[in-house]
């Protein structure tokens, strides 16, 4: 005599928030953190108010301790999450890759060959993520634990932050920033956004080894 096939569970409402651990809402403050100076910049562009940069700059600080938090608390809690390791570099990317270059951006490097450096950083911050999902299996050690990265990891771009945020309190923003502002043939170019170039070249190098603690 055929039997009934069990009927499928409907799915419960918010299923995959349920599935979230506490460190992922962490991580999740970490985006929002980025994405929250994302906004701020365009507001002060928007306004002229320097308060609304002054909100973008301390965003990222903040973005960055949540990020150095996540992984803390899922190590202290023993629960790991298949969602983790994708939450955090996507997570990375919109705080440490898009913010700083959006703040360069508000700042006045708005040249042709300016947005094309930051266009790199942005992409050499998406690949070295990338690089680091594939190869985390590989570089870990018995325990799990990745020993070293590849290249510099992307929050190091919080340095590039307080470097503009420096020239921001001094009031120097677009061509008053250091070294002003060249003209390369019809384009405009200000060299402080090499240090982009430089952030953006670093994370992608297979030659600089940075041990993780």
């Amino acid at each position: 005599m055929p039997t009934e096939s069990p009927q499928k569970r409907e799915p419960r409402h918010f299923s995959m928030i349920r599935t979230f651990t506490p460190a992922d809402f962490v991580t999740l403050g970490n985006a929002f953190s980025g994405s929250g100076s994302i906004l701020a910049q365009m507001q002060y562009l928007a306004t002229g108010l320097p308060h609304w940069l002054w909100l973008a700059f301390g965003l990222l600080p903040l973005a960055f301790i949540l990020d150095a938090l996540d992984g803390r608390i899922a190590r202290w809690r023993f629960q790991s999450s298949p969602l983790g390791a994708d939450l955090d570099s996507l997570a990375d990317v919109i705080s440490f890759g898009m913010a700083p270059a959006a703040l360069a951006f508000a700042m006045g490097l708005r040249g042709t060959l300016d947005v094309a450096v930051l266009l790199y950083f942005v992409g050499c911050g998406i690949s070295r993520l990338a690089r680091f999902n594939v190869t985390a299996a590989t570089l870990s050690d018995s325990t799990g634990k990745v020993k070293y990265f590849e290249g510099t990891p992307i929050p190091t771009s919080l340095a590039l932050v307080m470097v503009l945020a420096f020239f921001f309190w001094k009031g120097r923003t677009g061509d008053t920033l250091p070294f002003g502002v060249w003209d390369v043939g019809p384009f405009q170019f200000h060299p402080i956004v090499l240090l982009y170039f430089a952030s953006g070249s670093a994370m992608i190098s297979k030659t600089l080894r940075i041990p993780k603690f």
